[in-house]
């Protein structure tokens, strides 16, 4: 298995000054810049290497994403994950709350809509319902996705927020699941700053390897 403590010469050529903002805009685009083909290709790959973590093998009750705007697609995923009988999840935006997530069961009669950012999510009748969803703290495994990482899995997000304040029963004891950030291999950098209230991840999986914390 490729371990990614090894920086590419695209990685190189990221310019270490730049602040945050900039920097998510400079990955955001070598993200979308790649084709539909190595889109394809890449989230094939990715799903090859989640299978064979310890984490994903025992999750039971597994959250993943739903792509936009050149995120790694994990959904090639799901039939694997049907066979083994784990109960899926989407994150969705809470109604009158400041960027927090509710964890809301995805299946074949799941209702989707489009939310405020065109990502695909169940529509808020069916979140609303207690039965539908699951607390953060009784999930085993979340897939999160990322704008970059480096190599001591340090995470980059959009910097809304949304999985921090989700999380953040996290910086406490007590139950918590295991955070699998994932990525295309472009989107690591040399070094990320690490804030207070960043929620550590265990790993980062790509295209191309593993990082773990």
């Amino acid at each position: 298995m490729e371990n990614l403590q090894h920086i590419t010469s695209q990685q190189d050529s990221i310019p270490q000054t730049l602040d945050k903002r900039a920097l998510r805009r400079l990955l955001r685009r070598n993200r979308q810049a790649l084709s539909a083909h190595e889109q394809r290709l890449a989230a094939q790959r990715l799903c090859a290497q989640l299978k064979t973590l310890p984490e994903i093998r025992r999750a039971r009750r597994l959250s993943l994403y739903l792509p936009v705007n050149g995120e790694i697609d994990p959904t090639p995923l799901l039939p694997w994950l049907h066979k083994r009988n784990v109960k899926l999840y989407l994150p969705v935006l809470r109604p009158f709350s400041d960027n927090i997530l509710w964890f809301v069961a995805y299946h074949a009669e799941t209702p989707m809509v489009k939310n405020r950012f065109g990502i695909d999510e169940p529509d808020l009748r069916f979140s609303a319902q207690r039965r539908n969803r699951l607390p953060a703290w009784a999930l085993d495994t979340l897939i999160v996705p990322l704008v970059g990482f480096d190599g001591k899995a340090n995470r980059m997000g959009m910097g809304g927020g949304f999985y921090d304040r989700s999380l953040a029963f996290m910086h406490r004891l007590g139950p918590s699941p295991t955070l699998i950030g994932v990525a295309h291999a472009c989107q690591q950098v040399a070094s990320l700053p690490i804030e207070p209230w960043d929620i550590p991840l265990q790993a980062v999986v790509s295209d191309q390897g593993i990082v773990r914390r």
